[in-house]
């Protein structure tokens, strides 16, 4: 979530996209010894269908290109470390690659919530494209 002491400004709102206000208001349980994600109705309500969603890239691989990133709701400011916790970062894989850029992008895809994710994502959008 977008701290109010962050140095970079939040993003812009849009109406055709998912706010990550809306993503990141959830809970947390333990179950089994592991912390598991609890979603509201309205996170519950956006699985298995095609949703819009703006962010920062952060690569899991080198390359101009990219199939396969996090889209994170702030910049990334260290190449090692991670924007946020799951709540705050989208697993992206796309139909064709997508050009890796600093400022903010915009997919949109399947979108998927995660119930058992064995990396502890929240949340996977995929067949997804770029969109202007």
């Amino acid at each position: 979530m977008h701290s109010p002491l962050s140095p970079f400004a939040p993003l812009a709102a849009r109406a055709d996209v998912v706010a990550w206000s809306v993503l990141t208001d959830i809970k947390t349980q333990i179950q089994n010894r592991r912390i598991v994600p609890v979603y509201t109705p309205a996170v519950a309500a956006l699985n298995q269908k095609t949703q819009r969603l703006q962010g920062f890239m952060v690569p899991l691989g080198p390359g101009e290109q990219q199939r396969h990133f996090l889209l994170a709701s702030v910049p990334p400011t260290c190449a090692f470390c991670t924007p946020g916790g799951p709540e705050s970062m989208v697993e992206v894989r796309t139909r064709e690659p997508v050009k890796y850029s600093l400022n903010a992008v915009v997919v949109e895809g399947k979108f998927h919530v995660l119930q058992n994710d064995p990396y502890g994502l929240y949340y996977r959008i995929t067949e997804a494209v770029g969109v202007k």
